[in-house]
């Protein structure tokens, strides 16, 4: 058992701020969603909608780090840029430190990573709220979050599964890894997690859906110092499982190759399908890689946003399908020894590229059984719609 005297020098680093700690402001783009039903995690929500967005235009949830604010992360990350080019809708939670001293969220707390709870409750009715409010297409939800953020971002795939079709996880950890901040320190340096087993287990207890299931994206430099990278393998064993990829060759990756210099994995089912992705950024520590020059530059570089020359946000928004391809890209396959069938050219796009002109009927919609997005004129018009479809989806009483 840890001493108490060593849980006490961990309390005081992370109050200090030197856990999932991430600075840096930068230029507000972002403006405020409002009220967005009864929010019991007691957080702010932060939009960004481009101009001229586009009927059912696809969402995604952007979750920052502790000490950080939602505008911080946005500016350094360069999801707005991505969005003004690709058309589609931004939400970012905001912690607020009357919950968290450090800004962090709450992805330790239980009644905080819970179905119909807490803070995940609340990012759930921000979420509803926005694809109301927006008319976005509801089957084409995603989230990503780094460090604190990446952790509230496995919780909310996990407790909320059918909502989204694709995540993406930054430098954090698995769903279900720690209760406590003792635990979630030792955890964050690698020592005691779950067995595989049960980390799926938790995920598969935490929410009623059987699948279809979001695909994954996992992010982490291999000189990590904050998040050991061992918690990358530990998310990646844990969705497998959903995805029925872990058994025989098929727990083994599919294919391997370097993208922009740095290694990237891939799972993909016998269709081709890929579900989930790892990229391992060589001697990068701690925060989101970033890409600063070049043909996807996003971003600003600063502390915790480092810019390694690989743009995790467009890279991301690729593996989701909502972003374009570049003219140029660096990866040169490389096929795992235990599938060398190399896909035909276009084939996995055509899973994850909606088609042209083909409306995405979304899954999700029919399994929670709310009324499709509407647009009325006036604010309390507005505002009934969302009450009434929240009320209808359990998110309000």
């Amino acid at each position: 058992m840890r001493k108490i005297s060593d849980t006490i020098t961990r309390l005081a680093a992370f109050r200090a701020g030197q856990g999932f700690q991430i600075n840096g402001q930068g230029r507000d783009r972002l403006s405020d969603l409002g009220d967005f039903g009864s929010n019991p995690g007691a957080l702010r929500a932060r939009i960004y909608v481009p101009d001229d967005l586009p009927e059912a235009a696809p969402l995604v949830v952007v979750l920052h780090g502790c000490t950080q604010t939602a505008a911080g992360y946005d500016h350094g990350s360069g999801w707005s840029q991505l969005a003004d080019q690709e058309s589609f809708a931004l939400l970012f939670p905001e912690q607020q430190r009357a919950n968290n001293a450090n800004l962090c969220f709450n992805w330790f707390v239980p009644s905080d990573t819970k179905r119909n709870g807490g803070e995940a409750l609340s990012i759930r009715q921000m979420i509803e709220t926005m694809v109301l409010a927006h008319g976005l297409d509801r089957g084409r939800i995603f989230i990503t979050g780094l460090s604190a953020g990446g952790a509230m971002t496995s919780a909310m795939l996990a407790c909320y599964p059918e909502i989204f079709e694709g995540g993406a996880i930054i430098a954090s950890l698995p769903y279900g890894s720690a209760k406590t901040v003792p635990e979630a320190f030792d955890r964050m340096r690698g020592h005691g997690m779950p067995s595989e087993r049960q980390l799926q287990k938790a995920l598969r207890d935490a929410s009623p859906h059987q699948g279809p299931w979001p695909s994954i994206s996992v992010w982490h430099g291999s000189a990590d110092q904050t998040v050991a990278s061992s918690n990358a393998d530990a998310i990646v064993g844990q969705w497998r499982a959903v995805h029925g990829l872990d058994h025989g060759l098929d727990a083994r990756s599919t294919r391997s190759e370097m993208v922009d210099g740095h290694s990237r994995r891939v799972w993909r089912n016998a269709q081709g399908q890929e579900l989930i992705e790892e990229y391992r950024i060589a001697g990068m520590g701690h925060g989101t890689p970033l890409g600063t020059a070049g043909d996807a530059a996003l971003g600003v570089g600063g502390p915790f946003m480092l810019d390694v020359g690989i743009s995790s946000t467009w890279h991301i928004a690729r593996f989701w399908g909502i972003a374009k391809p570049c003219v140029k890209r660096d990866a040169k396959i490389k096929p795992a020894k235990a599938n060398n069938e190399a896909l035909a050219p276009g084939f996995a796009r055509a899973f994850s590229m909606p088609k042209a002109g083909v409306p995405n009927v979304p899954h999700s919609a029919k399994r929670a059984n709310i009324p499709p997005s509407q647009k009325p004129s006036s604010a309390a018009g507005i505002r009934k719609v969302i009450e009434d479809a929240m009320r209808s989806a359990g998110l309000m009483h």
